[in-house]
């Protein structure tokens, strides 16, 4: 099994998740010139990150990838205990993460797109922040009466701990999200996370 990721990406999240199963597998970090090269665009036609390959199965997608991981290792607890009511908490989850909290943060990393008047990109770049912090302000409130976003440790905590770096470095206000801080400080600790970031030269 072998990952194609890109470091900070939410490939990246992938990347814990095949480290938390506790599986070998390979990694491949590629940079956006590698993205374009024909031996990647062979894999993914669209040049984007994350590609799993297991064997002569080629996926792509972060949450179908993840979901995927979840039902080939299901000793990994990835999507709760097996039961249907904890597999639909975890999917549920990520996909908030997936659909509401990752699209909200592309205003801000590139206004381009969105808008073509450069003089109004920086309005637009703040409108993403405070986007981004009114859904993290409710994600704030259910981890203040637990340690994970769906009750348990589940694929969607290394997605929406990806959102957490990404929404430092764009500049959102995260003061007084304290179960938030208290998430990172938990993700930043875990072994599998950490051996993630070193190999993408994050850590």
């Amino acid at each position: 099994m072998k990952l194609y990721t890109k470091p900070g990406a939410c490939s990246t999240a992938v990347h814990i998740d095949l480290c938390w199963t506790g599986q070998p597998f390979e990694v491949q970090v590629m940079d956006a010139d590698g993205m374009k090269s024909p031996g990647f665009r062979a894999l993914n036609p669209t040049g984007a990150v994350p590609v799993l390959v297991d064997g002569d199965f080629v996926l792509t997608q972060n949450t179908a990838i993840v979901g995927y991981l979840a039902d080939r290792f299901p000793e990994a607890g990835l999507a709760g205990d097996g039961s249907a009511r904890q597999r639909a908490e975890a999917t549920r989850w990520l996909a908030f993460v997936n659909s509401d909290l990752h699209p909200a943060f592309k205003p801000a990393f590139g206004p381009a797109a969105y808008i073509a008047d450069p003089a109004q990109h920086d309005a637009l770049r703040e409108a993403a922040r405070i986007r981004v912090r009114g859904l993290l302000e409710g994600a704030d409130k259910v981890l203040g009466s637990r340690d994970w976003l769906a009750g348990f440790r589940s694929f969607a905590d290394p997605y929406f701990y990806m959102t957490l770096r990404w929404a430092g470095r764009i500049g959102v206000d995260l003061s007084g999200l304290d179960a938030l801080a208290a998430f990172r400080a938990r993700m930043d600790a875990d072994p599998g996370v950490q051996r993630a970031l070193r190999a993408e030269g994050l850590a």
